[in-house]
């Protein structure tokens, strides 16, 4: 096992899947429990490795997260990443203060020693990798410790990396868990098998069996003949969580498909019958729409409309279970990302967004949450989903919000704007299947803009909305870069939604990548 210790960033569980990438198990602990967590693992003897996570505070603020020096007498390896690396640096009796110039974005590294045991540097001249980093850092390394040496700097004189001249610790100021970094995954994966000496024992397989048998424990926990509610969307993510849950329990699942009236064009009757149909598996459509829709009536606030929808989504729930006897859990979906742009669930993460499966919910709910996928990204889903037997056509769906087009309706939501949207969305879907390209891209969507434009339809002069389309390209959603897709297809695409929708006239594609937009709007 490979110790990820969390200051906070909003990448520490992208750390975690690079290294489970490798086939290595990692676990996530809490700054403030690492020392402790460390000595337990080290005892058992697991311990191969400890990551330092990096984080949004400085280092030399007052009541920045820290950690006890007594940490580096373990004697495993060490990586820092970011704030790790400062922290490391700090540790060890060197200097950090503001940066002169800060770094955001792609910097190139330059290689300033052949020392062979510089870290970095030898992994990218052996393996001929890529220099360009992603960094997002506003403090640097200003004194380094004396058993430090910097191994590569950036364009700006900035210290990117060292190594310990007698210790296996290491540090990155850049970010090699994320996809911009295009030597991440080798510098990880050198990390965990050249540094820790690991070998890959973690598989999909052993987390089914283990998912299940945790599902089974937690279900019985009231005994054998309690009830298991699962909140199914059709989506992904649901529908793993419920096979599995299925698997563990049997006919004590059943299953509720809430209608909230944020869905996309015909979803609820093509979910209700596949699930019936393919699935087996027990399940109650409940048309809900009107009372979400008046709730979020008036409401522009996209984190007030996520609440709205968090709490009346628990609400019909509860209504719902009134008429199953013994109800005591409910499951849920729940994906990595969800809790890391949610919650500071490790103490000192800066909150994104609330997701509706982990905010807004009532102080006292009436079940028991049950998340088997809280754990796991969601292309890990997805190969957990193909282990149990799920077909590709539902697992390579794209993903869906949980407050659904609610979040892509910008502003106030109306039954007006959201048949517009739905119409415009369906075209871009149904295009992408025909032209071969749905499963290229990770997430394709349509968002109606709160603003219209001036347009000329005939000989008339229109004055209607604006439609934005999202195409992105990932692996898990902690980052995302724009689809480059062919302006032919674009061309198409926009010229059919305004053409056919009534009330677009003007069709915009969002070329940003996340960082340092998000992938939804709201």
């Amino acid at each position: 096992m490979i110790l990820v210790i969390d200051f906070g960033s909003q990448f520490t569980q992208l750390v975690a899947r690079r290294i489970r990438e490798c086939g290595v198990l990692s676990e996530i602990v809490a700054f403030s429990r690492g020392l402790e967590r460390a000595r337990a693992l080290k005892k058992k003897g697991n311990l191969e490795g400890i990551v330092f996570s990096g984080g949004p505070h400085s280092v030399y603020d007052s009541g920045a997260p820290n950690l006890n020096a007594e940490i580096l007498e373990l004697k495993v390896p060490f990586l820092g990443i970011c704030y790790g690396l400062q922290l490391l640096n700090v540790l060890l009796g060197g200097k950090v203060e503001a940066a002169a110039v800060r770094e955001y974005g792609f910097e190139t590294l330059n290689i300033v020693t052949d020392d062979a045991r510089a870290f970095l540097a030898k992994t990218l001249n052996s393996k001929k990798l890529s220099n360009e980093v992603w960094m997002s850092h506003g403090d640097e390394i200003t004194e380094i410790a004396p058993q430090l040496v910097a191994d590569c700097k950036t364009s700006n004189g900035a210290i990117a990396s060292f190594f310990h001249k007698t210790l296996p610790i290491y540090g990155l100021q850049f970010h090699p868990e994320v996809e911009h970094t295009k030597c991440g995954k080798e510098l990880i994966k050198s990390f965990v098998f050249d540094i820790c000496a690991c070998k890959p024992t973690w598989n999909m397989n052993d987390q089914v069996i283990n998912i299940i048998k945790d599902i089974e424990k937690r279900a019985n926990e009231f005994g054998t003949d309690t009830k298991i509610i699962c909140a199914l969307s059709g989506g992904v993510d649901s529908t793993v969580a419920a096979m599995l849950t299925h698997k563990a329990v049997g006919d004590r699942l059943h299953c509720i498909f809430i209608d909230n009236g944020l869905l996309r064009q015909g979803e609820f009757a093509q979910v209700l019958r596949r699930f019936e149909q393919e699935f087996h598996l027990n399940i109650k459509g409940v048309d809900a729409s009107e009372l979400f829709l008046s709730n979020l009536k008036g409401v522009s606030d996209p984190e007030e409309k996520r609440k709205i929808i968090g709490r009346l989504f628990i609400e019909v729930f509860e209504a719902e279970a009134k008429k199953i006897s013994n109800a005591k859990f409910l499951v849920q979906g729940t994906l990595y990302t969800d809790v890391i742009e949610s919650v500071s669930i490790h103490g000192s993460s800066v909150t994104i967004k609330s997701h509706h499966n982990v905010g807004g919910l009532p102080e006292k709910m009436n079940f028991k949450l049950i998340e088997p996928l809280r754990e796991l990204f969601k292309d890990e889903v997805r190969k957990l989903g193909k282990e149990i037997g799920i077909g590709s056509d539902l697992l390579g769906r794209h993903p869906f919000p949980g407050p659904g087009l609610a979040i892509r309706v910008l502003g106030e939501v109306s039954d007006e704007r959201l048949n517009i949207l739905r119409q415009a969305d369906a075209i871009l879907i149904e295009s992408l299947r025909a032209s071969g390209l749905y499963d290229q891209v990770w997430q394709a969507f349509v968002v109606l803009l709160p603003v219209k434009s001036v347009g000329v339809m005939g000989d008339g002069r229109t004055y209607e909305n604006v439609a934005a389309l999202r195409c992105v390209e990932a692996s898990d959603g902690m980052t995302a870069d724009w689809s480059r897709l062919p302006h032919e297809f674009l061309a198409k695409v926009a010229g059919r939604i305004i053409n056919e929708v009534r009330g677009i006239n003007r069709v915009v594609y969002d070329i940003s990548s996340k960082p340092p937009a998000t992938i939804e709007w709201e």
